[in-house]
Parts: C-alpha cells; structure tokens; sequence
C-alpha cells in the first residue's frame, strides 16, 4: 500500500504542482488528499512558505528512505521542529 519509492515519487510531483500553483490532475491516493488538507489547515506564513515547504519535502524523503510506512503530515513536522526550539 505505502510503497517507498512510488510514495516519493508521487509526492514531489505533488509538491512541483503546488508550488507551480496548478495541480493538474483529478486522480488522487488517498494519503496525498490527507497531506493536502493538512498543508492548508496549517496555514503557513507567505513570507518563510517556500523555505518551509523545502524543508518539509526533505524531511519527507528521509522518512521515506528509512521505511516509514505512514506519509509525514507538515503539521506533524512543524510541531517537531516547534518541540526542537
């Protein structure tokens, strides 16, 4: 169900269409519907978004490649970096 190099595959497809502004497509997994609605209930700062939203796709990856199976939320990563200081 959570294949690693698919999931991240899709999801910086994903990330390429949102910072282009357009996602062109109407066909979605279900975890990328979940990511979506996360990214716009944490309502980032237009000024650091871009920044942050980089920052977040790395860490994505990284939990991808050490064998998660469950996709990282930003909410989730904003709160680690909140609990780092």
């Amino acid at each position: 169900m959570f294949e690693g190099e698919q999931v991240l595959t899709r999801f910086n497809r994903l990330m390429r269409e949102i910072e282009n502004g357009t996602v062109n497509r109407n066909c979605f997994h279900p975890w990328e519907i979940d990511l979506l609605v996360d990214m716009d209930a944490c309502n980032l700062p237009s000024r650091r978004k871009w920044e942050t939203l980089r920052r977040y796709q790395k860490a994505f990856r990284r939990r991808i490649e050490q064998g998660a199976d469950t996709p990282l939320k930003l909410s989730e990563y904003l709160e680690s970096r909140r609990l780092r200081g």
